[in-house]
C-alpha cells in the first residue's frame, strides 16, 4: 500500500490497515507546532497525545477512516494547553474537508440513506451537512429578477408554489407551499422587485394578494392556459353527464374519444372529425358544448381589452340553457377576475412552460419518493448544469483623447486604456425544458 494513500500534504501516513469494506489509516500532522494558540508564545512543551478518528473519501469502494495522532501542548508562557490544529478537517463533524465537500454534492444526486452507507457516516450528519451546503450555494447563487414573472403550481407530493422567469423559460425558487404567508416572505426578500413588471398566474386569490401587496407596480395577468382549461373541463362536465345515457359499449367509446372533444377544431385529424361529427350529431348538447369551448378560444383572438370585452359578451349570450350549467365556472371566474384576465390582452404573458412542468411533476413524484422538499427543491434549482445564463457585452464605452503626443505613436498600434472588464454571465434560474431531459435520462 502506497504511503500517499490519503493525498493529503499536510499528513505523513504511518500504517494502513484494511479490510473487505474498509480502510483504516494511521497518520500524523507534518507541520510542526511553534507558536501558542492563545498567546503566540513559542515556549511551548509536550502534554500528551489523543488518537482522533476522521472520516474521508472512499476509496475502491471502501469506507476511509483516518487516525491521527494528535500532540496536546502546554504553553509556559499563559499556562494554557491546547491540541494541535488538524489541517483539512472539519471540527465538530470530524470529516475531512474534501468529504464534507463531496457529501454536499452527491446530496443534489443521490438518497442521503446511500451516501450514508457509502461513507459509513450517520445519515442525520449527511442531512445536515447538505443543509449547509445548500445554504452555502443559497449564498452564492443569485438568479436574476424575472421582469415577466410567473406563479404557478407543481404537485411535488402536495401542491407546491413555482416562481418562474417567463421570458427565459425557467425556474427561479420553488416554495413549499402556495400559502399567502410563503409567497410574501419570498417576494419581500427579492432582490430589485422593482425590476418585475407583469406577473402571470393563475386565479389562486392569496398569490394575488401577495403579488399586490409587495409588488404594486407589476401588472397582474391571468395565465390564458388557466382560463381557456376551464372551457375545456365545461366540455368534460357535458361529456360525463351523457354518460348515464349510453350504454357500457358506448360510455369505453365515449372515454376513448373524450381526447378529440378537447383537441381544438384546427388540429383534428379527418378520422378525428369522423368521431367527432358521429358523438355531437347524435347528442347535439355535446356539439354544442365543443362549439362553444371552440368559441370560447377565439375570444383569444382579441387585438384589445374592448375586443375581448364585446367577443365575451358575444359568446356569453350564445350559450343555451342546457349547456350554460357546465360552464358556470367558467362564467363565475370571468366575472371575479375580468379585470387581470383582460390584462393578458395589453400584456399577453402566458406560462408556456406548463406542459414541462406537468412532465417534471410526473417525473419528480416517480424519482422523489424517499426525498425531503428541501431535497427535491435543491435538486431542481442547484444541480451542476441545469441553469441557463447569458454573457452581456459590455456598453459602448467612448475613449478619452489620447495624450500621446501623435508623432510618438509607432505605427499601427492602436490607442486607449485597458479593455474593458469582462462582464459575468447573468444567471436566469433553472432551465425548465433541460432539467426535465436530466430527470428522464436519470442524470439527476
Amino acid at each position: 500500500m502506497p504511503t500517499d494513500i490519503l493525498n493529503l500534504p499536510a499528513y505523513r501516513v504511518t500504517r494502513v490497515e484494511e479490510d473487505e469494506h474498509d480502510y483504516h489509516v494511521y497518520a500524523e500532522v507534518m507541520q510542526p507546532v511553534t507558536a501558542c494558540i492563545h498567546c503566540r508564545s513559542d515556549t511551548l512543551v509536550g502534554f500528551g497525545r489523543r488518537e482522533r478518528h476522521v472520516k474521508d473519501l472512499p476509496m475502491h469502494a471502501r469506507r476511509v477512516g483516518l487516525y491521527i495522532d494528535t500532540r496536546r501542548f502546554q504553553c509556559r508562557n499563559c499556562g494554557k494547553t491546547f491540541y494541535e490544529t488538524l489541517p483539512d478537517v472539519t471540527e465538530g463533524r470530524w470529516l475531512t474537508a474534501r468529504l464534507a465537500r463531496w457529501i454536499g454534492q452527491q446530496s443534489l444526486k443521490r438518497p442521503f440513506l446511500s451516501i450514508s452507507d457509502e461513507t459509513g457516516i450517520d445519515e442525520k450528519t449527511v442531512r445536515n451537512i447538505f443543509r449547509d451546503y445548500i445554504n452555502e450555494l443559497e449564498a452564492q447563487v443569485r438568479f436574476e429578477t424575472p421582469r415577466i414573472m410567473g406563479i404557478d403550481e407543481i404537485h411535488l407530493i402536495k401542491p407546491r408554489c413555482v416562481i418562474s422567469n417567463i421570458a427565459n423559460n425557467t425556474l427561479v425558487d420553488l416554495l413549499p407551499n402556495r400559502n399567502k404567508d410563503s409567497v410574501l416572505k419570498y417576494l419581500a426578500k427579492m432582490d430589485r422587485r422593482d425590476k418585475v413588471q407583469v406577473v402571470a398566474m393563475d386565479m389562486w386569490t392569496p398569490d394575488r394578494d401577495a403579488v399586490e401587496t409587495m409588488l404594486p407596480h407589476a401588472t397582474i395577468v391571468i395565465d390564458k392556459f388557466h382560463v381557456v382549461r376551464m372551457a375545456n373541463d365545461a366540455v368534460e362536465k357535458a361529456r360525463k353527464a351523457l354518460r348515464a345515457a349510453l350504454t357500457p359499449p358506448q360510455r369505453r367509446g365515449l372515454m376513448h374519444d373524450r381526447f378529440v372533444l378537447l383537441k381544438r377544431q384546427r388540429d383534428l385529424t379527418d378520422k378525428d372529425r369522423l368521431n367527432l361529427d358521429g358523438w355531437t350529431k347524435n347528442y347535439p348538447a355535446l356539439g354544442e358544448a365543443y362549439r362553444a369551448k371552440e368559441a370560447f378560444y377565439g375570444i383569444y383572438e382579441a387585438e384589445s381589452p374592448e375586443d375581448a370585452v364585446q367577443r365575451y359578451a358575444a359568446w356569453e349570450q350564445a350559450l343555451t340553457p342546457e349547456i350554460r350549467p357546465y360552464f358556470a365556472d367558467l362564467l363565475r371566474a370571468w366575472s371575479n377576475w375580468r379585470f387581470y384576465i383582460l390584462n393578458y390582452f395589453e400584456h399577453p404573458a402566458t406560462n408556456a412552460y406548463t406542459e414541462s412542468l406537468n412532465n417534471l411533476s410526473r417525473v419528480m413524484n416517480r424519482l422523489g419518493r424517499g426525498y425531503s422538499f428541501e431535497a427535491l427543491r435543491a435538486k431542481i434549482l442547484f444541480t451542476e448544469g441545469i441553469h441557463k445564463h447569458t454573457r452581456s457585452r459590455p456598453k459602448y464605452q467612448k475613449r478619452a483623447p489620447d495624450r500621446v503626443p501623435r508623432s510618438t505613436k509607432a505605427p499601427g498600434v492602436a490607442s486607449g486604456g485597458a479593455p474593458p472588464r469582462p462582464v459575468a454571465p447573468k444567471n436566469y434560474g433553472a432551465d425548465i425544458d433541460r432539467l426535465v431531459e436530466m430527470l428522464e435520462r436519470g442524470e439527476l
